[in-house]
């Protein structure tokens, strides 16, 4: 279509919000990427993890406790070191995957 435009590695139509790939290189670079645990466990998008040591929290006076459960992560393009999730008390996280098992 006519109202496509490069955003990144991706082509975006306006018209119906629909990305994709410039190249096969760049999809092929991001189906490699595979993010563990710190037990080596495979972790996907949508996966339970917990958090296995206390942390500090930057931006906020509540610590996250050993045990906090994290549902529904998302994983970050292109790194293989962070997950993005939610905790019951503190939304929008990044995290280290150091500090986290899969529930």
């Amino acid at each position: 279509m006519e109202n496509t435009y490069p955003d990144g590695d991706n082509y975006v139509c306006a018209d119906c919000g629909h990305e994709w790939p410039m190249s096969a290189s760049a999809q092929d670079a991001h189906a490699g990427l595979v993010v563990r645990d710190v037990n080596g466990n495979v972790l996907h998008g949508g996966d339970t993890v917990v958090v296995i040591k206390d942390l500090k929290v930057k931006g906020s006076s509540i610590p996250l406790k050993q045990g906090t459960v994290i549902k529904g992560i998302r994983l970050v393009d292109g790194d293989d070191e962070h997950i993005e999730g939610n905790s019951d008390k503190i939304k929008g996280l990044v995290l280290k995957v150091c500090f986290l098992k899969k529930a």
